[in-house]
């Protein structure tokens, strides 16, 4: 089992699974609050922390959801001394370095920007997914362009360190010209940081059951465009491209995620949130009442367990590392996993160099433009290459 390493970072991932509504493309578990469900939360939450065996300072906490911003400032703030006190259990004095939280434009208010600046959040997330009324629509968002404009507003004159905007392209009916238009819309609010996901058909949503019933069609080639397009116009505007899916201004890049990638440690609270702490990943059960239940039988980390050896954690750290724009380093890894089936990795890693969709960097694999345009199947085929040559 990988020995924890007790200088490196440690995140805090707490899942708040209140939505007042379900978009179509959303895959994460939620559910609509009540007061009771709320209550069932927060003791849940305080009896699942008093399992985890803290191993060093959390350094980075990311409130992801489902909609943390939709709790009311008052339950905003017994959160946040909540994830105070897990920090605390791991003598963290000055707190984190990052806290992220996620808002949906229909839920910022003054009232909750304020309680979350008092209890020390520095980032800001905000699902922006388009600006126009029409797309927004064939999501099933549910907030208008004049809702985004105000909650920036807000969210700037709140004061927070870092604001990032979450766009997504490639929707159903989509032109090159209403993106190009909707990254312009970003670009003239100057957030720190955007993220721009290409839109999946995750199963068991509505935008799946449209993309079932021949209603939607997939146009990978159009993808692409959209993809070329993202980056030359984010790089052109002063954002670097350090993953895939995510730009930002020299200093603002979401710590979290890095760390995350690079295959450092976290733990995850609160139903359906994953860990990988402790030599383990696994998550917690996607439901409410389930959670809580287990929970109080003293179980977490239930669902889809893992012993992290360090030849696993080496295959996730090339799968998500070469999403990277800094790609991975191989003799990082040969010291950490010896044990990693490195013949076959390299003569992978060869063959995407031969085909230009990866080059070298000193020591380190990284992905070229069109490697990162098939970041996806590359990430299979490293997958591949861990597994089948441990099993031969």
């Amino acid at each position: 089992m990988a020995a924890p390493n007790r200088a490196a970072p440690l995140g805090l991932y707490v899942h708040v699974p209140f939505c007042a509504s379900t978009c179509d493309f959303c895959a994460f578990y939620q559910v609509r609050p009540t007061a009771s469900d709320i209550a069932d939360y927060f003791a849940a939450c305080e009896a699942e922390a008093a399992l985890v065996k803290w191993s060093r300072p959390v350094t980075t906490v990311f409130w992801g959801g489902g909609t943390p911003g939709l709790l009311s400032p008052d339950a905003l703030r017994r959160l946040g001394e909540f994830t105070l006190r897990c920090c605390s259990e791991t003598e963290c004095g000055s707190g984190p370095t990052e806290w992220t939280v996620e808002m949906a434009p229909a839920s910022v208010t003054e009232a909750r920007l304020a309680a979350l600046r008092e209890i020390g959040v520095t980032r800001i997330s905000m699902g922006v997914q388009s600006f126009q009324a029409a797309l927004l629509a064939a999501l099933g968002r549910q907030h208008s362009r004049e809702q985004i404009y105000r909650a920036y507003e807000r969210i700037r004159a709140a004061g927070f360190s870092s604001v990032n905007l979450d766009l997504m392209f490639a929707l159903p009916g989509q032109t090159a010209a209403e993106w190009e238009a909707d990254i312009a819309e970003a670009l003239a609010l100057a957030p720190d940081h955007l993220s721009t996901y290409c839109l999946t058909f995750e199963e068991d949503t509505a935008l799946w059951l449209k993309l079932s019933q021949g209603r939607v069609k997939l146009d990978p080639e159009h993808e692409a465009q959209l993809y070329e397009q993202t980056w030359a116009r984010l790089a052109a505007a002063g954002y670097g491209q350090y993953e895939v899916a995510n730009f930002a201004r020299p200093g603002h890049a979401c710590r979290h995620n890095l760390n995350t990638w690079a295959m450092s440690e976290w733990v995850g609270l609160g139903p359906a949130a994953a860990s990988q702490h402790g030599g383990w990943r696994g998550g917690n059960v996607a439901d409410l009442r389930g959670w809580a239940e287990r929970v109080q039988r003293g179980e977490r980390m239930t669902e889809e367990r893992k012993e992290m050896t360090p030849a696993a954690l080496a295959e996730d750290a090339f799968i998500f590392g070469l999403r990277m724009n800094a790609g991975v380093s191989l003799e990082e890894w040969r010291t950490r996993a010896p044990d990693a089936p490195w013949a076959a990795v390299e003569a992978l890693a060869e063959r995407l160099v031969a085909d230009e969709l990866a080059l070298w960097s000193d020591d380190r694999l990284c992905l070229s433009t069109r490697g990162r345009l098939l970041a996806d199947a590359v990430g299979l085929e490293m997958m591949e290459a861990f597994q089948d040559a441990s099993q031969s």
